[in-house]
């Protein structure tokens, strides 16, 4: 996949923060650049309070580490920065080493789609601390909005319960950019279809769309009005009816359905965008079927979230299809999925690893040292628990899990758990050796994972804790270095 650098030609070399280029000069000029690092990018807890995420922008990230150039424009631009002196910030020798870079860092990634827990890395970086430091900006962008996106559209599709829903989200979305990740991430998740017809192009996904009200307004009557969108499109007819009065209008669907029929044509369906929708979707679905229009779908949308898509289906409503715009493209409710990217093992070149951790009076906020893998268990069908482990300690015996913010809370996974490690390469020396999913599969990928978990952790109501934890030994080896950290020995 390379829609990202098609879309934006330039050089995306400067989508990063100013402290990973000074980071790295600093390397650069003290001497410790080629130094051999370790990150991890992981998030602290699932969003919208749920029980579980999805993970989503993989595609894009190796788009974007694929075309990692510093070009002419970039390196003149970095030239111009000065300091509070009036300085250059950089160095001429500096630019130069940027303009010669070349991606040469291994990246293992948790394939799109897969369902993730808080702290599990969902991508490890490793290669010349200067270089690893430099992708933190843009894999963080990438990977957590598109995570946050996929996981809402997700938690949207659970509470259709396998109805379509439609991502309806563009003139609400976080600009350009944020409209077509979004609606990529929210195919991901489960969406069906999107309004966008530039993601649509770009991304494969099935592009559906209605009218508005200003198309009924503009006639002199909304019976009219109808008529001529018939005429005008036979084949792609869902009207929405209730620019005046929601009933009358569903009646004169119905006297235009009646004549598509005529004409060899159906209509597909009708929009209801406001009121008690519960209540209108009932006695439109009557007047529908009096009418002869079983096959007419409903189509609800305004403002529409899992939860109030949930209380519809409670309330009874026949509404066959879901339009979701803006809670849905923008998060809405949890508007960053907070995910960070941390030093987690350094060394010298061809020398021995140090493990590294960071501190905070906040025990969530303290990171896992180690070079870190996941391994997921399974029993009948269902996963049972994560383990997260150092690959050099590996998995020990026995097979037992720490939570990370509570050492007395822990998890024995059962001996006749079958398992397999959710990292997996995607550049070696900087060299993609991924080959990655199209589109579809990633979303059906979405679809099965969902079908592995507990119902439990999928309710949107005090969801169940899914067992993802640390290994022991690296439970132990954490402590250890928590402990030094704070003046205990």
């Amino acid at each position: 996949m390379d829609r990202l650098s098609r879309l934006y030609r330039p050089s995306l070399a400067l989508l990063t923060d100013l402290y990973e280029l000074t980071m790295a000069y600093g390397y650069w000029k003290s001497g410790t650049a080629e130094r051999e690092a370790v990150f991890h990018l992981a998030f602290r807890h699932c969003p919208f309070h749920g029980g579980f995420t999805v993970a989503c922008g993989l595609a894009y990230a190796i788009d974007w580490l694929s075309h990692l150039r510093f070009d002419d424009e970039d390196l003149a631009y970095l030239g111009s920065l000065t300091g509070v002196d009036g300085q250059p910030l950089f160095e001429r020798p500096f630019l130069d080493e940027l303009g010669r870079m070349e991606f040469r860092c291994d990246v293992d990634a948790i394939p799109e789609g897969t369902l993730v827990f808080p702290h599990e890395p969902l991508v490890r970086v490793q290669g010349e601390i200067w270089q690893a430091q430099l992708v933190e900006s843009a894999l963080l962008n990438v990977i957590n909005f598109q995570t946050l996106i996929a996981t809402k559209s997700a938690r949207v599709c659970l509470a259709a319960r396998g109805e379509p829903v439609l991502e309806f989200g563009l003139r609400r979305a976080q600009g350009v950019d944020g409209s077509l990740a979004a609606a990529r991430a929210a195919y991901v998740g489960g969406c069906d279809s999107t309004s966008n017809v530039l993601a649509g192009r770009w991304f494969g996904i099935p592009v559906r769309g209605t009218h508005a009200h200003s198309w009924v307004m503009s006639f002199g009557s909304e019976l009219e009005s109808f008529q001529a969108y018939a005429q005008a499109m036979p084949n792609n007819c869902v009207f929405l009816v209730d620019t005046y009065d929601t009933l009358k209008g569903v009646r004169h669907a119905v006297e235009v359905g009646r004549w598509l029929r005529s004409q060899g044509h159906k209509l597909l369906g009708v929009r209801l965008d406001s009121g008690d929708l519960a209540y209108l979707s009932i006695e439109a679905r009557r007047i529908l079927d009096e009418g002869g229009l079983h096959d007419t779908f409903i189509v609800a949308s305004g403002d529409l979230n899992e939860q109030l898509i949930a209380s519809l289906k409670q309330q009874q409503a026949t509404i066959g299809v879901w339009g979701v715009g803006t809670h849905l493209v923008t998060g809405f409710d949890e508007p960053a999925l907070g995910g960070v990217y941390k030093l987690s093992a350094i060394r010298e070149p061809g020398g021995a690893w140090r493990r590294c951790v960071k501190l905070s009076e906040q025990v969530i906020k303290s990171s896992t040292p180690g070079i870190l893998q996941v391994r997921r268990y399974e029993r009948g069908g269902e996963c049972v628990g994560d383990m997260i482990y150092d690959i050099e300690l590996g998995c020990g015996d026995p097979r037992l899990i720490v939570n990370p913010h509570d050492e007395t809370r822990r998890k024995r996974i059962p001996d006749d758990a079958q398992h397999q490690d959710l990292l997996v390469p995607v550049f070696r020396q900087g060299r993609l050796v991924y080959d990655q999913p199209d589109l579809a599969a990633v979303r059906e990928s979405t679809r099965q994972q969902l079908d592995r978990f507990s119902v439990s952790i999928k309710r949107f109501e005090n969801p169940h804790e899914y067992p993802a934890g640390l290994e022991l030994r690296l439970h132990e080896l954490r402590k250890k270095l928590i402990l030094e950290a704070r003046g205990f020995r």
